[in-house]
């Protein structure tokens, strides 16, 4: 037998193991949170956060080729259809708000619709030159490029400094109201992401 001095501190042990049993028990069976989210990013041609332009220069001229891939990741839980949709801006074209959820209000020239698994990660091809540029008024306008072997018609003109970016959204397909949208809901928090990448274009010479 157990003498009185000791019985207190004999109970406060049954406690806490009853307890640890209960909270055991409770974290087998309660439902467990797991943030749902995607990656975007943009890798050069080496699928490698590094040597995106030619020569590491990021100046280019009419007739450069530029390799990237766009990298997708799927971490949603659930097979997920998105597209990313790629925009032409100049240095004050307003770029997309990722906190706000608000894109960029200018049109995209091409899209990736694309299908996720559980898990799946996508590395998307995104080769691409300028086929086509103009002088205008201390200006240049980017009028074509050819990306993936497809030429597009994009028509924006950068001032002085002759700089763009090359802009990437992604948008996911909501089956509530059956259209894409920039951003996705995650328990009770709604996300978007985007990325872009500058780029300065020289001059044509007459």
């Amino acid at each position: 037998m157990y003498s009185r001095e000791y019985r207190p501190i004999f109970m406060i042990g049954k406690l806490v193991l009853f307890s640890i049993l209960v909270i055991a028990v409770i974290s087998a069976f309660w439902p467990r949170y797991e943030e749902r989210f995607f990656e975007l990013g943009l890798l050069g041609k080496d699928k490698k956060a590094e040597a995106y332009y030619p020569n590491d220069n990021s100046t280019l001229k009419v007739g450069s080729r530029v390799f990237w891939y766009i990298y997708i990741h799927n971490h949603m839980g659930s097979v997920q259809n998105v597209s990313i949709r790629v925009k032409l801006l100049n240095s004050t074209m307003e770029v997309p708000n990722d906190r706000e959820h608000k894109p960029s209000p200018f049109a995209f020239f091409v899209e990736f619709p694309l299908s996720l698994s559980v898990d799946e990660t996508l590395f998307v091809p995104f080769a691409w030159s300028i086929l086509e540029t103009i002088s205008q008024n201390e200006s240049i306008i980017v009028k074509r490029l050819t990306v993936n072997n497809q030429t597009v018609e994009v028509n924006v003109q950068a001032f002085s400094d002759y700089r763009f970016r090359m802009v990437f959204e992604l948008w996911v397909y909501d089956q509530s109201s059956h259209e894409y949208k920039f951003g996705w809901q995650s328990e009770k928090e709604f996300y978007s992401a985007s990325l872009y990448i500058w780029f300065r274009v020289i001059l044509p010479k007459d």
